[in-house]
């Protein structure tokens, strides 16, 4: 069974080409627009690795992260964003995210 990714992204083209590519690979991809739907998304059942979008409306990817990890989630979390700042940076990996790309 291939391993399942959750990719949180509200650009729709950007979220498209993620799949895409993650499904070429061959793994199972689920994909939503933004926080709140992310974090439900781990209530129903657990992904295998999450990718999150840092800027995203509802809940951002700082927030659902941290809200993952409150829970007790240790579901391994890929922050990928624009947002390129060391604080950003700094804050996401404190806040439990396992890695930060831009």
């Amino acid at each position: 069974m291939p391993s399942t990714i959750l990719v949180a992204e509200d650009q729709a083209d950007i979220r498209d080409l993620i799949v895409m590519n993650l499904r070429h690979a061959g793994y199972e991809v689920d994909a939503v627009a933004d926080g709140p739907a992310a974090l439900a998304s781990q209530n129903e059942q657990a992904s295998d690795l999450l990718i999150l979008d840092l800027m995203m409306p509802g809940l951002d990817g700082l927030e659902v992260c941290k809200a993952l990890r409150a829970r007790g989630r240790s579901t391994p979390i890929l922050m990928l964003t624009a947002k390129s700042t060391e604080l950003d940076r700094v804050l996401g990996l404190e806040l439990g995210a396992d890695d930060y790309l831009t």
